[in-house]
């Protein structure tokens, strides 16, 4: 009798064992040649914004009117100075200026991480909005306020990396050049190309500036680390609209990398 619940005893620590050590596993790599794998760039975990420029653009609402520095034509123009927060309410679009075309100049919090290992995803406090960037597939779906986003990695220093008209502040310095034979392979870098189409119309600022459903929205994510180990990324932003737009418009919103999500404050859509 003794044998035998020295027997079960033994059995039952191999197993207790067995699910601790399969615990302390790390987690499975995803598989090679998915965008996660071959991702030049760590976006996961938790950001928020910080406002260093276009402080009364985006800390508060501006008065209606006031659209400074956005190349609007005369018809945005009529669409911004006919803004109504009460009728954006009562139409159900308290969220026109939580669309993809302006959502990351929105002040708040960011929660990024892997929906899985070809897709991106961006979850915002402020609104409660959830941005997927595809890295494969085609654009489709009815129009919303996030729209498609369609991802590609950008290397450093490959060919065809360059973003034309971008402003060149946005990246880092690019890796080229050919290592000598022998010499390890330079440090992987590089950025985040995304392209959102299929929009609902919105905001380009809270005080009802517009963006149609015809604009384009292409943004640049860069990572940059400091000397005292802080962690930020800049996103450079270019809003293409044939309908309300006279040229591209450009803004660039930084953010900086918390330890944990103790200060994430979800937060509905708010018109005004």
């Amino acid at each position: 009798m003794i044998r035998i619940l020295r027997l079960c005893a033994v059995v039952f620590a191999l197993a207790v064992l067995g699910r601790s050590l399969a615990a302390q596993q790390p987690a499975a790599a995803p598989p090679a040649g998915t965008a996660r794998a071959v991702s030049p760039i760590d976006l996961t975990g938790n950001w928020v914004s910080i406002v260093t420029e276009d402080w009364r653009f985006r800390m508060v609402t501006p008065p209606k009117g006031d659209y400074a520095s956005v190349p609007l034509n005369p018809a945005a123009r009529a669409v911004a100075d006919a803004w109504d927060p009460a009728k954006d309410t009562a139409a159900g679009n308290a969220c026109k200026s939580y669309g993809a075309g302006n959502i990351m100049r929105v002040p708040g919090r960011l929660h990024i991480s892997w929906q899985d290992d070809t897709t991106l995803k961006i979850e915002t406090d402020a609104g409660q909005q959830t941005r997927l960037l595809h890295f494969t597939g085609t654009p489709g779906g009815e129009a919303s306020w996030q729209g498609y986003s369609a991802a590609t990695w950008e290397l450093a220093g490959a060919a065809g990396g360059a973003r034309g008209n971008a402003p060149a502040a946005a990246g880092g310095t690019a890796q080229g050049g050919a290592a000598g034979r022998g010499a390890p392979p330079p440090p992987r870098g590089g950025s985040l190309k995304v392209v959102t189409t299929r929009l609902k119309e919105g905001y380009l600022r809270k005080n009802g500036v517009p963006y149609s459903e015809n604009a384009v929205v292409t943004e640049y994510f860069d990572r940059h680390n400091e000397s005292n180990g802080d962690q930020w990324f800049t996103v450079t932003t270019i809003v293409d609209d044939p309908k309300y737009l006279q040229q591209s418009f450009i803004t660039s919103t930084h953010f900086k990398k918390e330890a944990d999500a103790s200060k994430w404050y979800p937060a509905p859509c708010k018109a005004s």
